[in-house]
């Protein structure tokens, strides 16, 4: 890892491995929050499954569940068992856990570059302010994520709105390194940002008795850079009864789509069971 990385971020990834593919942390909490952020939980995990699989092979997908939260003060466990190590692609599984329960199931899967068409639809990046033109956000406490990130929101909230919101801006404020799969972990962990509030239908009353992530799917389109800014855009693509199905981009400021994400919430309204 890179000495010039953030050691804010950089420090969740310091896994101490144990036998048997096992990987251990200390969950420390990175929002000030009684329950882990659903994004650090992915990137450890991811970062343990990229321990397992040689550096030729980068992560080009993950599908996860989130099953319990976790716990910010105790250590985190990631078992991970190796599904197939193919010609061109690897599969990882990986389950993260507390005190011998889980907390977090992921499936990876990893994929030796091949030559192929390089396609993607029109990008949004030309349609919005660009980073430079726009002042960092005033953050509520609760949103306090590792120091390095650095956030400009395109269009800012209104009164009684949930502050950070889509699309914005993201970059870590140092250089991390040369290490693509630690950025594909890092953008594990921001692909969860502000994601649930997307998830809500628009218009729906804000006043809800949950609103928690249920599971998250992310495909690396193309690899990139997370010390360099990537737009970031979430919108809600279903609700019914209480899930909410939210669906976003990572975009470099050259318009190239580098991630897309999908991810169910629990939305259950206020004043149910």
């Amino acid at each position: 890892m890179s000495d010039a990385a953030p050691p804010g971020i950089l420090s969740l990834f310091d896994l101490e491995e144990r036998e048997g593919d096992a990987f251990v942390v200390t969950a420390a909490s990175t929002i000030g929050r009684e329950r882990l952020f659903g994004g650090q939980v992915a990137a450890q995990s991811l970062r343990a499954a990229c321990l397992t699989v040689g550096p030729e092979r980068l992560p080009h997908s993950l599908h996860a569940y989130f099953i319990r939260p976790g716990r910010p003060g105790e250590e985190l466990r990631f078992d991970v068992a190796r599904t197939r190590d193919g010609r061109t692609f690897t599969t990882r599984h990986v389950t993260a856990s507390q005190g011998g329960r889980p907390i977090f199931e992921m499936i990876a899967s990893f994929h030796a570059e091949e030559p192929g068409y390089d396609w993607q639809p029109p990008a949004p990046t030309a349609e919005v302010r660009q980073p430079e033109e726009l002042k960092p956000p005033d953050m509520p406490k609760f949103f306090r994520h590792p120091p390095g990130f650095d956030v400009r929101i395109v269009t800012p909230a209104g009164p009684g709105e949930f502050p950070m919101r889509h699309p914005f801006w993201i970059r870590s404020r140092e250089p991390v390194g040369d290490d693509l799969s630690l950025h594909a972990c890092l953008i594990t962990y921001l692909s969860d940002m502000a994601v649930v509030s997307s998830a809500r239908a628009p218009g729906a009353p804000r006043d809800l008795a949950a609103a928690v992530s249920l599971d998250h799917a992310l495909w690396f389109n193309r690899p990139a850079r997370v010390d360099e800014w990537l737009l970031f855009s979430v919108d809600s693509a279903a609700n019914y009864g209480a899930r909410g199905l939210a669906r976003g981009t990572l975009h470099t400021r050259d318009g190239a789509l580098v991630a897309s994400i999908a991810q169910e919430a629990l939305l259950r309204p206020a004043g149910a069971f």
